[in-house]
């Protein structure tokens, strides 16, 4: 029975829809391109190609360096300071360090070697010749003592010492003393040439006879830009407004002048 009964109910046939003509796709519009939101979970994360150092929190060293440089842009910074500023540049800064790079001092193996040759001759009654080479000086209780006794022929010093107190004093007394001086970037640099970290200042106090040309051309080029230059000891630096308050202080200014100018109208001198 119930056999017959659903041979008699049996499903009409399912309606296909007639193929539609499949619509051309609209070119997208280069200067308006389409993107569409995602809101699915991880949809609310930043694009990749925005910058967001902005809203980074930086570690504590980054913000004061960058506040510092800030401060030293709006602060009246006086001379003796600002002077750090005026560093030598690429290509000069470029032929500094190729002479300086070849008095770099001895390697403690180096030195052990030296004197290890100089013992072995005085013991076989030969004269040794082996001097000590002329070197860098470095350390900044030596490089002073140098520039006293006026031994040093030509000083570098690092232009980003913290605190910039500790060498502040050295152009006044390179000047007294009329030892050449440079101001270079920077104090890794400089200590890269004495084998350590970091170098406040260097000192040269004697170079081989093939390089003494080229020392004297530096000393005279460091006379010239540093010793015997009056504009580094006399100019300020710092004064430098944000954008914000250049803006406030040129609308006060025009403003002023536009009120000037209605007075004079009013006077009738205008």
């Amino acid at each position: 029975f119930f056999h017959s009964q659903t041979n008699r109910f049996k499903m009409a046939p399912k309606k296909t829809k007639a193929a539609a003509p499949k619509a051309s796709k609209a070119k997208a519009d280069p200067l308006f391109p389409a993107r569409p939101r995602a809101t699915q979970i991880g949809g609310d994360i930043r694009p990749r190609g925005r910058d967001l150092s902005r809203f980074v929190r930086w570690p504590k060293y980054v913000r004061i360096q960058r506040q510092r440089a800030v401060l030293y842009q709006r602060l009246k910074v006086p001379p003796a300071i600002n002077q750090f500023t005026k560093t030598l540049g690429k290509n000069e800064a470029m032929t500094v360090f190729t002479l300086f790079n070849k008095y770099r001092p001895e390697t403690p193996a180096a030195k052990k070697e030296r004197i290890k040759a100089k013992a072995a001759a005085a013991a076989s009654g030969k004269d040794s010749d082996s001097k000590a080479p002329h070197q860098i000086k470095y350390g900044l209780k030596h490089v002073t003592t140098l520039i006293e006794e006026k031994k040093a022929q030509l000083v570098l010093i690092a232009c980003d010492v913290d605190p910039i107190e500790i060498v502040m004093w050295m152009p006044a007394l390179c000047r007294k003393m009329k030892v050449p001086f440079m101001i270079v970037k920077d104090k890794a640099r400089l200590g890269a040439l004495v084998h350590m970290k970091i170098a406040s200042c260097l000192a040269l106090t004697g170079v081989d006879k093939q390089d003494q040309a080229q020392l004297d051309l530096l000393k005279n080029l460091a006379e010239e830009k540093y010793n015997n230059n009056p504009e580094l000891v006399r100019k300020w630096g710092g004064g430098i407004m944000g954008l914000k308050t250049q803006a406030k202080l040129d609308k006060r200014a025009k403003a002023m002048a536009e009120e000037e100018a209605k007075k004079l109208a009013s006077l009738g001198k205008a």
